[in-house]
């Protein structure tokens, strides 16, 4: 028997190490661990472990068509392969790679507890279309910039194009057994209160993607990201639905997720530090009191606020306004990117390592192909640009114009010059 175990790509199809599983002859035990190492940082009602237990419950219903089921597990990875391997005769187990510092860890004690035992560890590449040095430099070297990454990701793909896995063909080579299912309450969770997003990607969202993704108000974006982020579709299937169109920014922000993760494969300490080393010497001024009133939305800038309470009330918010929000707390209140990386790490439902830190860093100046330091948006002129009729902002303050409304915390031509001198003494 082989064992193949579910992480960041809960579906039955095209998956890769599952058909990888399924088709090596051998009858497959789908398992899933509730990881404590990672539970127990979170909330209790963490909308994310809902969704993800959902999915789980979608699984396994498909399963018990084929008189199996998934085998969940709350516990240390280490722990649940040892009760695994002292229960069953098990000579493999198939996964997909996951490409974060903590994954990649994990993954290397795991592959030596199995291999103390003579079992197989096989991974297969799944959530991305290339992966680590699939996209270099000719000379092998990573992409820091966007754009010449893109245009080579691209060459890369007309040469080898999408290969499927048809793993939803060959179910019936599921071990035949009842399923070990855990209820939240099990784990320790509770139901969360947020709506669970369903994605939206119709050719139409495609192709005026470009026209319609910078304006919150208008539901133009297709919030598939918690959907890529926990593998509930194949990310060879939107590529393909991107490559319908005429229009390639849907598919370059695909590229850019991808972008992400070969910076974070290939520079991992850049969850914690600036890319751009000079970075780290900027004296930033974390007066806790702002990053307060930042994150419950209460800076007196209405886009800043709307953006920060629809992210508290949904898990969400709109492309345009992370970069708005990120770029207010880095550049004008002088709060270090970690903080808000952070909290954003803690509420976006989307939360995926290698984009966050990515577009965090892009905001602060201190990442790769990052806007430069002295690029400082105006929360006022950004109103202006992107809800001139305060549709979004409304929505999220009820109270605009009215004395309940406070008051900026912080004055902009104050904050921009302050964070054009704090920036300059640090980088030059």
């Amino acid at each position: 028997m082989v064992v193949f175990w579910f992480r960041r790509d809960l579906r039955w199809v095209d998956n890769a190490a599952l058909y990888a599983a399924l088709t090596s002859g051998e009858k497959v035990m789908p398992i899933f661990i509730f990881d404590q190492e990672i539970l127990q940082h979170l909330p209790k009602e963490d909308a994310r472990v809902s969704f993800i237990h959902l999915h789980l419950q979608k699984i396994n219903q498909h399963f018990q068509e084929f008189q199996s089921g998934l085998q969940i597990f709350y516990g240390k990875p280490c722990d649940v392969f040892k009760e695994l391997i002292d229960k069953f005769s098990i000579s493999c187990v198939y996964t997909n790679h996951d490409y974060e510092p903590y994954a990649r860890k994990r993954d290397l004690e795991i592959f030596k507890l199995l291999q103390k035992h003579d079992i197989g560890f096989k991974t297969c590449k799944d959530q991305v279309v290339f992966e680590k040095s699939e996209v270099v430099k000719e000379d092998g070297t990573p992409y820091v910039v966007f754009t010449p990454y893109s245009r080579k990701w691209k060459e890369v793909f007309k040469q080898t194009g999408l290969v499927h896995f048809a793993s939803e063909k060959h179910l019936d080579a599921l071990e035949k057994m009842e399923s070990k299912f855990l209820s939240l309450e099990a784990i320790g969770f509770e139901a969360t209160k947020i709506d669970l997003p369903n994605y939206n990607v119709t050719p139409n969202i495609i192709d005026q993607y470009e026209q319609t993704r910078n304006f919150p108000a208008i539901d133009g974006t297709s919030r598939l990201g918690v959907h890529l982020r926990f593998g509930t579709v194949s990310v060879r299937k939107m590529v393909e639905k991107a490559l319908q169109s005429k229009n390639e920014t849907f598919l370059n922000e695909l590229i850019w997720r991808e972008f992400f993760m070969q910076i974070l494969w290939h520079f991992p300490h850049t969850f914690q530090k600036s890319f751009k080393s000079k970075y780290d010497f900027i004296i930033w001024e974390n007066n806790e009191e702002h990053f307060k009133k930042w994150c419950e939305g209460k800076t007196g800038y209405p886009l800043v606020d709307a953006g920060m309470r629809e992210l508290n009330a949904t898990g969400h918010m709109h492309n345009r306004v992370r970069m708005i929000v990120a770029s207010f707390l880095c550049k004008h209140l002088l709060i270090d990117w970690r903080w808000g990386e952070a909290y954003f790490a803690e509420k976006l439902l989307d939360y995926e390592m290698a984009s966050n830190v990515g577009n965090w860093q892009w905001a602060a100046g201190s990442g790769v192909d990052a806007a430069p330091y002295f690029r400082i948006f105006n929360p006022s002129e950004q109103v202006k640009k992107f809800d001139k009729d305060y549709r979004y902002i409304k929505k999220w303050i009820p109270e605009l114009e009215t004395s309940y409304y406070p008051k900026p915390i912080v004055e902009h031509s104050f904050a921009r010059e302050r964070c054009l001198s704090r920036y300059k003494e640090a980088v030059g």
